[in-house]
């Protein structure tokens, strides 16, 4: 029997993850948990907190959680070493909080480092009139009538915080600066408005991200689906007047889907430049070699190694490539530099 909950969901935080969500669609919730997917909206109050004490909203701001609050989140898997590994699966009795950005799943493993994941109380799985889930896919961009025809610059890394995120925004400030329209894009990872928000403060052409292509999560999508994602986000930028991308691809190289990604010919394909953002000279050295295997060659380092001089010389000395720091992605003659070799290269593959 669907439970008319109006009255919940005016009173629910809504997590960033569900953004793009008509609530007029909502008619009613049920409470077969074990029919979820990824994607479906849960409905859930919040029991206990742990790891995180806030849940990021739609309007852009974070919100304080305190026991009895309720939260609409995406039930969701997710993969991050620095925090934890988590399935998409919605226990009655108990579910946690993978992500602030509204993830919602059991989790499985977690860093010793962080506490254990914030605890909530499921209480419905969201139904429309015709009492099917709601699903964040239903309110994702269009497929694109062709694909994007717009060069891409990929940034990857050896690992969460490398600084695969401030080299997207950096370059995508440094490519405004030098007066490209420029989209800035999060091709994988678990939805959050961190990495969303710092491209928009750069002033990207064009913002978006896998959770407007209708995932909460890409941890554990098959390749196919986050392909068509990449290519719903890089239409939407072309069709917003963007002339040039900077994608980033979560996580590190050896991570299950990104690794499956970066191998994949289509990636190769995709894209015209490769930023390559490291922790150290060693770092530098093994992921070169590890993208070399896969017929991948960066354009330029970066990240947190080009923070200290004696690093950065020590990885252009193991790697031949040279290294950025952030002012220098940011530079307008540097990222133009750069977008002059994507962009022969761009042709010379058209």
């Amino acid at each position: 029997m669907h439970t008319p909950i109006t009255h919940l969901l005016d009173a629910a935080k809504w997590s960033f993850s569900t953004r793009r969500v008509a609530c007029e669609r909502i008619a009613g919730m049920d409470a077969d948990f074990a029919a979820a997917r990824s994607g479906d909206l849960i409905l859930a109050q919040v029991e206990e907190i742990g790891q995180h004490r806030r849940v990021q909203l739609t309007t852009g701001r974070p919100s304080q959680l305190f026991p009895g609050d309720l939260v609409v989140l995406a039930c969701g898997a997710r993969y991050a070493p620095d925090q934890f590994e988590g399935l998409a699966e919605i226990d009655p009795a108990g579910a946690d909080m993978l992500a602030g950005g509204g993830c919602i799943g059991r989790m499985v493993a977690r860093n010793e480092r962080i506490k254990p994941a914030t605890r909530l109380l499921p209480k419905g799985r969201l139904l429309d009139g015709h009492g099917g889930a709601v699903n964040l896919d239903q309110f994702a961009l269009p497929d694109p009538e062709r694909p994007a025809d717009i060069p891409v610059i990929a940034v990857l890394g050896t690992s969460m915080n490398s600084g695969k995120t401030l080299a997207t925004a950096q370059l995508a400030l440094g490519l405004r600066r030098a007066g490209w329209k420029t989209a800035a894009i999060k091709a994988t990872g678990t939805g959050a408005f961190g990495d969303y928000n710092e491209y928009s403060d750069i002033g990207a052409h064009y913002v978006g991200d896998f959770t407007d292509a209708g995932m909460v999560t890409t941890y554990q999508q098959p390749l196919p689906r986050i392909r068509r994602g990449i290519e719903r986000l890089l239409g939407e930028g072309q069709r917003s007047g963007a002339e040039i991308a900077v994608m980033e691809v979560a996580d590190g190289l050896f991570q299950r889907e990104t690794a499956r990604l970066i191998a994949d010919r289509w990636f190769r394909q995709r894209i015209s430049g490769l930023v390559f953002a490291c922790g150290d000279a060693v770092a530098a050295a093994g992921g070169v070699s590890a993208l070399s295997r896969i017929g991948l060659r960066p354009d330029l380092l970066t990240g947190i190694v080009s923070c200290s001089p004696m690093a950065s010389a020590e990885a252009l000395a193991a790697t031949g490539i040279p290294v950025l720091r952030k002012r220098d992605l940011s530079d307008p003659a540097e990222a133009n530099a750069l977008a002059s070799q994507v962009m022969a290269q761009w042709r010379r593959a058209a």
